[in-house]
């Protein structure tokens, strides 16, 4: 179903038909069983929710929108649309020029940008100092904003703290461009901070009991907080907000940590007036997707692939997960796969491309879980398992699963 119209090469007939028959059969949408695919000599495990979300279609939707309708324009994004190599590849050969990298790092000057011209905020959003820009040029920002609402939503919740006096701790990654674009809008309404992981969240807990010399905050958080953080004023009140796409249970994990600190140095009794309690700030989509992964531990299976965007932060939660179980090989498309003993991925721990010789463990019958993050279309996934499949010897159509799966369901 192309609700967003986006375009259909990036539809899927197949999955994205389980996906409807799923949705409209299931009587809950909490209900995060996965959908065994048994093609016969090898069975398929799909989670209840993967691939492209509300904001992902959007923001393509707009993209695309935005080029049929203003043909003889100049269209440029600041950065990457999503972490989609291939989606962004495709605007890119549509003549859409990308004015950043992923890291920030300028590709083109803004002396080429001119008030006659349309830029494209990606899903991330943007910083409140690139707004400034794009106003002072005389760019009409607000037309071609396809920042998630999911994101926005993080941004008033900050808002919020800082109208209570708290500060804002931040989960988040402080170089990706949602984090960038949140502590942008943080840092004006309340002093800010990035946290990263769990460590960096007990260094935090312990400036906090003064377990560590206040001083050393400033080098340990150097380059995470906002200008003028004063440890001995902006750590009395403190609130959690996150990047959308971090793990659900690391975001509560830190906010119990820090609740636990903010209680143990000012008492049960005083804690409403030091610490905010803040309900997860997820989006709904990353929220289903880990939820769906979880269920997929619960399975037996041989391996996993995993197909998205390298730097794609949802999707490289979904490896991390997967991985406490299955072997898994994370791709970002069917390419990868370069032929049925080698394939092509990431590995997020070396942090870098390798090729795994024999990834088919060598038996009758296989199990292997498929699933793609929220930036993947469908059609990427599909082309995956097309691939997978044209290795093995087939004896159900596609036609008897889905109807297997409606008799299921």
């Amino acid at each position: 179903m192309n609700s967003k119209k986006i375009p259909d090469r990036y539809l899927s007939g197949f999955l994205s038909e389980i996906k409807e028959i799923r949705k409209n059969k299931s009587n809950s949408i909490k209900d995060f069983s996965p959908t065994e695919l048994d093609f016969g000599q090898i069975k398929i495990l799909l989670p209840r929710y993967f691939g492209l979300c509300f904001g992902v279609e959007n923001a393509i939707d707009i993209a695309y929108r935005t080029l049929k309708e203003n043909p003889n324009k100049k269209i440029y994004l600041l950065s990457e649309m999503i972490h989609n190599p291939s989606v962004n590849a495709d605007l890119k050969a549509l003549g859409i020029e990308f004015i950043m990298d992923s890291h920030g790092k300028q590709l083109l000057d803004w002396e080429e940008i001119s008030s006659e011209d349309i830029v494209i905020i990606p899903a991330f959003g943007t910083t409140l100092e690139t707004e400034r820009i794009l106003k002072n040029k005389g760019l009409e920002i607000n037309r071609n904003n396809t920042t998630c609402p999911f994101v926005t939503k993080v941004w008033k919740r900050a808002s919020q703290l800082g109208f209570n006096n708290a500060t804002v701790v931040i989960h988040g990654k402080h170089y990706h461009e949602e984090t960038k674009a949140t502590f942008s809008h943080s840092k004006k309404s309340a002093p800010s901070i990035v946290v990263r992981n769990i460590e960096e969240a007990e260094q935090l807990c312990k400036i906090i009991l003064n377990e560590i010399p206040e001083n050393n905050f400033y080098k340990i958080f150097e380059g995470k907080f906002s200008e003028g953080f004063d440890v001995k004023r902006d750590l009395k009140k403190i609130g959690v907000v996150n990047q959308t796409t971090m793990l659900a249970e690391e975001t509560t994990l830190i906010a119990d940590m820090l609740k636990s600190a903010m209680e143990k140095k000012y008492g049960l009794e005083n804690l409403d007036r030091h610490f905010c309690d803040t309900k997860d700030t997820l989006c709904y989509a990353t929220n289903n997707n880990q939820s769906s992964t979880k269920e997929l531990l619960k399975k037996e299976a041989d391996l996993a692939i995993v197909v998205g965007g390298f730097n794609s932060s949802n999707t490289s939660h979904l490896v991390e997960l997967l991985e406490t179980k299955f072997p898994v090989y994370f791709i970002s498309s069917e390419k990868d796969i370069l032929n049925s003993n080698e394939i092509k991925h990431y590995s997020i721990t070396q942090n870098k491309i390798i090729i795994t010789k024999k990834f088919f463990p060598k038996k009758e019958n296989l199990k292997i879980i498929l699933t793609s993050g929220a930036s993947c279309p469908d059609i990427f996934l599909e082309e995956v398992l097309n691939k997978i499949l044209s290795f093995f010897e087939v004896t159900k159509k596609t036609e008897e699963i889905l109807e297997q799966i409606k008799s299921e369901n």
